[in-house]
């Protein structure tokens, strides 16, 4: 029995070193996640006041045309024209894709053909998990990460602009934030290759929380890692509550 307990107990802290970095990993992936989804404000802002501006003209006395954009160029800044606004909207919106690619892969929010892994047994869709993460994923990631790492460093070598004479300047910012996106991605896919080997070869009985996989005994109770809501057991907010549901809410309201 000592023996056993001895041997298993390497396996043991192997299994748990891989889960404590997957964990680390996922943890950081969903800060940049968390991070770069703030940047959808700038970016609907500044494609509300791009589209508004640019609407908004009138006439004066003399018949000359007036616009609020051309006001905000001239007495505010050129910053407000048409190109400069559209260039920042798709800037920003490259850099939300980019940082958000690895916080979709953690939540396994990303779209999947699943005509065949969801008829697949737990321990084939794990296969086919490991299988997809280390000779599709991790290579596609870092052989775009490599030629994407060239283009950046390029476009800072040449000093690149817009191609608009009245464009954005310092292009390899943008480019040098796609790259990190990537490798964010590439860490998603380490994160959840680590826990994909533990429930491969680690013991059968263990359980922790999966990204991308549901535990046999969770399969159908969640959709992209979270609880699935079954209609005909949520409370219909619009038809007068029943007696049951009237307890449900006021044992939701007390904590009881």
């Amino acid at each position: 029995m000592a023996q056993e307990i001895s041997a298993a107990a390497p396996e043991e802290a192997r299994d748990s070193l891989a889960l404590r970095m997957s964990e680390r990993l996922r943890r950081f992936v969903d800060g940049v996640g968390r991070f770069g989804a703030w940047l959808i404000i700038p970016t609907v802002l500044i494609t509300v006041l791009d589209v508004i501006a640019r609407k908004i003209v009138w006439h004066d006395a003399d018949g000359q045309v007036h616009g609020l954009q051309i006001f905000l160029v001239n007495h505010v800044s050129a910053i407000f024209g048409s190109t400069l606004l559209q260039e920042l909207e798709w800037h920003f919106h490259t850099g939300l894709f980019a940082l958000v690619l690895g916080y979709g892969y953690i939540y396994n929010a990303h779209v999947r053909v699943d005509l065949i892994r969801e008829n697949l047994k737990f321990r084939k869709q794990v296969w086919l998990e490991f299988v997809g993460i280390t000779f599709f994923m991790l290579p596609f990631c870092a052989t775009i990460i490599w030629f994407a790492i060239d283009y950046a460093y390029a476009s800072y070598v040449i000093h690149e602009i817009s191609a608009s004479t009245v464009g954005l300047t310092h292009r390899w910012i943008i480019k040098s934030v796609l790259v990190a996106g990537l490798i964010v991605a590439a860490i998603a896919g380490i994160a959840v290759w680590l826990q994909v080997v533990v429930v491969l070869f680690g013991k059968v009985e263990r359980r922790f929380p999966l990204m991308t996989l549901d535990w046999p005994e969770e399969a159908g109770t969640k959709i992209e890692g979270k609880e699935r809501v079954k209609l005909e057991e949520s409370i219909d907010t619009l038809a007068a509550p029943t007696e049951e549901e009237r307890a449900k809410t006021a044992a939701i309201l007390t904590g009881g």
